[in-house]
């Protein structure tokens, strides 16, 4: 049973929801935990990560991943970084966790993703980044997930 005190919280919790989506847009390069996440949003981990995946489809971890991969693959277009270069600059920590997971929403290694932005020299950007952008982001980030109360979107 829904209520105005249960629709105040949810409003309450998709605000907090979208300050933490929001905060991990911009901070992404910097060292993010959900537990820090939850405690600047005033939840529980658990809570943040629940709510998180039942608003926008993934988990906080997995949203502030593709968020860097999307910007490695703008640095890696670029083509003056080593790909170890931008898996720490963009905040990653492991080489192979970075490898991996670039390689799982991209569907090619970072080098390889290089090399095929540098024979797409010439090519607008613009073009370039619709072409290759990750494939689960597209499909995961651009809506929220079902089941969202259109209301209090």
């Amino acid at each position: 049973m829904t209520g105005p005190a249960n629709d105040d919280q949810r409003r309450q919790d998709l605000v907090r929801l979208r300050r933490v989506r929001d905060r991990m847009d911009r901070d992404y390069a910097q060292p993010l935990d959900v537990e820090a996440l939850a405690r600047d949003a005033h939840m529980s981990a658990g809570h943040l990560s629940r709510a998180f995946k039942a608003a926008y489809g993934e988990s906080p971890y997995s949203y502030l991943m593709t968020r860097r991969i999307e910007r490695a693959m703008a640095l890696l277009r670029r083509g003056d970084l080593s790909v170890t270069d931008v898996c720490f600059e963009v905040g990653c920590q492991s080489l192979g966790t970075f490898s991996t997971r670039f390689s799982e929403l991209v569907g090619m290694s970072p080098s390889a993703y290089r090399d095929a932005a540098r024979e797409m020299k010439g090519v607008p950007s613009c073009v370039v980044k619709q072409v290759s952008r990750p494939v689960r982001a597209t499909t995961i980030r651009n809506r929220e997930a079902p089941g969202v109360d259109p209301h209090l979107a």
